[in-house]
C-alpha cells in the first residue's frame, strides 16, 4: 500500500563550480546565491582582520578600457584576501608593437597568475580567453555585453536593503541598448524571481527587451510608482552627439531622478546607480545624496562581491586540478 504522507524536500545548498565568471546569462538561480550568500560573509567580516583565503594566489587585472572603481576595488578584494596583484594596461605594452591579445594573455598567465580578471571593449573578449588559458577568468566587462561582477553587487545592495529579491519591482532607468550593466541585472533579477522594467527614451530601449521577459516603458512617471528599486543608468555623452536624443537637457527633463520625481514613487523606494554619477543628468545631488540611495553603499558592497568571486572561482579551480 503506498504511503499518502507528502516528505518535504531538503532545500538545494547553493553550490558554485566554475572556473571562471564569465556572465549571469549561464547561471542559475542557486549558482548566483551562491556568490550572494558568500558575498554576506564577506560583507559581516571585520576589515581589520586580515583574511588568508588567497595567500600565495596572484590575480592580474587585464584592463583595455578605463576602470576607475572596479579595477580599484578588484584590486583591494584581492589583497584582502593575501593575494598578490598584477595590474596591466593596453597603453604603452606591447599591444602597440603589433602583440595579439592572446599572446599578452598567456604572457600574463605565464607569470604565474591564478585568476585574469578582464575588461575589453570587445563582447566575448573574456569568453575568448577562457578557451586559450589554464587559469581562472572574471569578466569585468566586456563591450555592452554583460558587468556580471556590477549586476551581482547592485543585486547584492538590494537584497541586503530589502531583505528579499522575490517579487521586487525594478526598474533599469536609461541608455539601455548599450549597457552591460542592464544586461547582467536582467539575467540576474529575473532569475532571482524579481520583475524588471526597462524604461527611457524609444532609441535607448528597443522593443526586443521584452524578449528577455522585462517589461518596456517610455515613461518614467507610469512606472515610477510601482517600483521598489530604480537603478539610474549612466548616459555617456557620446550617445547624446550619434542623436539618440535631442540634448542632455531633455534627457534630465524626461528621465532624470529629482525630488519632485521622487515625490511620486514609493516611500520606501531604493535608489540605485553603478557610477560614475553625472550629477544633475540621471539624478540630482540632492536626490544622490539623499535617504532614498544607497550609491555609496554598493561601493561598498562591491569589495564583499569581487572577494566572494575571487574565492569561488579559485576554490572551483583548486577542485578541478585535484580531480585531474
Amino acid at each position: 500500500m503506498l504511503s499518502t504522507e507528502v516528505v518535504a524536500r531538503k532545500p538545494r545548498t547553493p553550490t558554485w563550480t566554475r572556473r571562471h565568471l564569465l556572465g549571469l546569462e549561464d547561471l542559475d538561480r542557486h549558482e548566483l546565491e551562491a556568490v550572494l550568500n558568500a558575498a554576506e560573509e564577506f560583507a559581516a567580516h571585520d576589515r581589520a582582520e586580515k583574511r588568508t583565503d588567497l595567500k600565495g594566489k596572484v590575480v592580474a587585472n587585464l584592463f583595455f578600457e578605463p576602470s576607475t572603481r572596479t579595477r580599484t576595488s578588484f584590486g583591494l578584494a584581492a589583497r584582502r584576501l593575501s593575494a598578490d596583484t598584477l595590474d596591466f594596461t593596453s597603453s604603452g605594452s606591447s599591444l602597440s608593437k603589433g602583440e595579439t591579445f592572446i599572446d599578452t594573455a598567456k604572457n600574463i598567465e605565464a607569470m604565474g597568475v591564478d585568476v585574469v580578471v578582464v575588461r575589453h571593449s570587445s563582447p566575448g573578449a573574456p569568453h575568448l580567453l577562457s578557451k586559450y588559458l589554464n587559469c581562472c577568468i572574471v569578466n569585468a566587462g566586456d563591450g555592452a555585453h554583460e558587468h556580471p561582477t556590477q549586476g551581482l553587487l547592485d543585486i547584492f545592495t538590494i537584497r541586503r536593503a530589502k531583505g528579499r529579491l522575490e517579487g521586487l519591482t525594478v526598474a533599469l532607468v536609461g541608455d539601455i541598448l548599450h549597457s552591460r550593466v542592464a544586461r547582467s541585472n536582467i539575467h540576474g533579477l529575473l532569475k532571482l524571481g524579481a520583475h524588471v522594467i526597462v524604461c527611457g527614451p524609444p532609441t535607448l530601449v528597443p522593443e526586443s527587451f521584452k524578449e528577455l521577459g522585462v517589461e518596456v516603458s517610455y515613461r518614467l512617471e507610469d512606472v515610477l510608482p510601482r517600483c521598489d528599486v530604480v537603478n539610474m543608468l549612466r548616459i555617456q555623452f557620446e550617445r547624446q552627439r550619434s542623436g539618440l536624443f535631442p540634448s542632455i537637457n531633455e534627457y534630465a527633463r524626461l528621465f532624470g531622478m529629482d525630488s519632485q520625481r521622487l515625490s511620486r514613487a514609493k516611500p520606501d523606494v531604493l535608489l540605485l546607480a553603478p557610477g560614475p554619477i553625472n550629477r544633475g543628468v540621471e539624478i540630482t545631488p540632492e536626490v544622490a545624496d539623499g535617504p532614498h540611495s544607497k550609491i555609496l553603499e554598493q561601493v561598498t558592497n562591491g569589495l564583499a562581491v569581487r572577494m566572494a568571486v575571487l574565492c569561488l572561482v579559485c576554490a572551483a579551480g583548486r577542485a578541478k586540478e585535484g580531480a585531474t
